[in-house]
């Protein structure tokens, strides 16, 4: 079995393109909770599309660990990040996302992180979920973004509230209205205010993620020492 190095100060990030032949090929390594969570889904290419996401999370971590990839157990937080049950000396820490047809994965050590993808659908303007979701400031912020622009905007802002609370761990348990994200095309990335915690803009480390066209990420890691390394699937 492949074996892969992730270095103390490494953040690793994998790109993956999920379709029905990889499903196929990685359904066996899944626990029978997995498969309960997969037949849940109403159409055939989300069950998919699942299997096939969690199957190579197990592929990859089971790299990374030398372990079997149908031996892990996962456990889920308070909010639902999944976690490792059995503690893997040293501790890796892990996050995902998929949406459409690719998924991405983020994983490090002893340091929390959080990872979001989304396809950018064209029944999506934003400007209600906006509204209703994000601070004041960035609404006024994507207000003001020209017109041929917002919809990248839109999912910029998303996308990068979505990463922080996953490395939050904390879910929508955090008002998405309690911290300021940056988002017009072209800007870097960046958490720019926590309403109720302002210590939290020096904690965290938030970049926009290279990914195809019509799709946004981002990823959220904890401290600022680290080094990211990007892989595709294809590479493992």
């Amino acid at each position: 079995a492949c074996r892969l190095k992730l270095a103390a100060g490494e953040v690793h990030l994998w790109q993956a393109t999920l379709d029905d032949r990889l499903a196929e090929d990685l359904k066996h390594l899944l626990s029978a909770d997995e498969i309960s969570r997969a037949d849940r889904f109403h159409f055939v290419k989300d069950r998919n599309h699942f299997t096939a996401a969690r199957g190579l999370l197990r592929t990859l971590l089971s790299a990374y660990l030398g372990s079997n990839a149908d031996d892990l157990r996962f456990s889920y937080a308070e909010k639902g990040k999944p976690f490792l049950e059995e503690c893997h000396p040293p501790a890796i820490n892990f996050n995902l996302a998929h949406s459409h047809d690719m998924a991405i994965y983020a994983f490090s050590h002893n340091r929390e992180l959080g990872v979001d993808l989304e396809y950018m659908r064209e029944d999506v303007t934003g400007n209600e979920i906006a509204e209703r979701f994000f601070s004041r400031r960035e609404i006024e912020t994507l207000s003001a973004v020209p017109a041929e622009l917002k919809k990248e905007a839109f999912f910029n802002c998303w996308t990068r509230k979505e990463a922080y609370i996953k490395a939050r761990g904390e879910g929508l348990s955090i008002p998405l209205d309690e911290f300021d994200v940056s988002l017009a095309p072209g800007e870097p990335a960046a958490l720019l205010l926590n309403h109720k915690a302002p210590a939290e803009v020096t904690r965290w480390t938030m970049r926009s993620v290279a990914v195809p066209s019509g799709y946004v990420a981002a990823l959220v890691v904890e401290g600022d020492n680290w080094q990211l390394k990007s892989f595709a699937l294809d590479q493992l």
